[in-house]
């Protein structure tokens, strides 16, 4: 197992799902995904594993990436994202 790599992973998608438009797919990923307050907004430092290793588990590394593919899935045909005050553009 590549803790680093992993650590790195889990910390993106929390930092992504944070920034979805849509409260209720967000509440989503608060439930089934990493509980509020575990990884503090914006911390994306990989050498600071605090206590992730319940989220970098085999088993659980592999639902939470499961479950980010389809929070992203359901908030591209919902809000998006947003972030900076800008809101994404599907470019149509």
């Amino acid at each position: 197992m590549n803790k680093k790599e992993r650590v790195k992973m889990v910390k993106c998608m929390e930092y992504i799902a944070r920034n979805i438009n849509d409260e209720s797919i967000f509440d989503g990923w608060l439930m089934l995904g990493v509980a509020d307050g575990d990884i503090v907004y914006g911390d994306l430092d990989d050498t600071n594993d605090g206590d992730m290793d319940y989220y970098i588990e085999d088993t659980n590394f592999a639902y939470l990436m499961h479950r980010f593919i389809h929070m992203m899935k359901k908030c591209d045909c919902t809000g998006g994202l947003v972030c900076d005050g800008v809101l994404s553009d599907k470019g149509e």
